[in-house]
């Protein structure tokens, strides 16, 4: 054996290594998408802001039903925002699994979403707390946070890199802390800008070549 085919027989072991304990078929589009679903989200919640608050300079008072109505929209938004962003997510991730003829549900897959999942459920509790003492001015920093939380504890199963957009998120979040009136333009910056970054940055590093050949 040639060091150049004991070299490529190395580079096949450590591929398959990788293939049977990471999940390696999240597609840098899936972020893309998630990052203008984000973006479009957050103009349309911009629109509705404007609403209110032109509404309210009309009336020149504040009104509990009003705000209740622009607060049932923003909920309704962001589920909205989450369905199309996994959608698309789910999607795009077939796709390049299909491709690459691996599986789209395995083991790995399943520790993804295992650890992914928890610390989403708890921040989803967490700020359902929030909305329900009436601290909606917390909701954006923990949407950050905890969503940074679940893409840090769920990188340890996929590509590593993503570990930088959780730490991202978490940052962002905190950040958002100090500057609480602003929630809309972090959340926009987070999970709209970050996203279609990090999207960017994964396809050119890992699916460029595979498009080109």
């Amino acid at each position: 054996m040639t060091e150049e085919q004991h070299l490529q027989t190395l580079s096949d072991i450590k591929r398959i290594m990788e293939r049977s304990s990471r999940f390696l078929s999240l597609s840098g589009l899936s972020g893309v998408f998630a990052g203008a679903s984000a973006l479009a989200g957050a103009g349309t919640a911009l629109v509705l802001f404007r609403a209110y608050y032109d509404r309210w300079e009309v009336r020149g008072h504040y009104d509990d039903a009003d705000f209740s109505q622009l607060r049932l929209q923003l909920i309704l938004l962001g589920f909205v925002v989450m369905f199309l962003a996994a959608a698309g997510g789910l999607y795009f991730t077939w796709r390049r699994a299909k491709k690459n003829n691996l599986p789209i549900y395995d083991a790995t897959s399943r520790k993804v979403l295992i650890n992914g999942m928890i610390p989403m459920a708890a921040g989803g509790a967490f700020i359902v707390g929030l909305m329900y003492n009436s601290m909606d001015v917390l909701v954006a920093p923990s949407c950050l946070i905890f969503y940074g939380m679940a893409v840090l504890n769920a990188s340890k199963y996929t590509v590593s890199d993503t570990k930088y957009l959780g730490i991202a998120e978490i940052a962002l979040g905190i950040l958002n802390v100090f500057f609480l009136r602003r929630g809309l333009y972090f959340w926009a910056v987070g999970f709209g800008v970050m996203h279609i970054f990090y999207g960017i940055v994964m396809w050119w590093k890992y699916e460029r070549n595979a498009v080109e050949e």
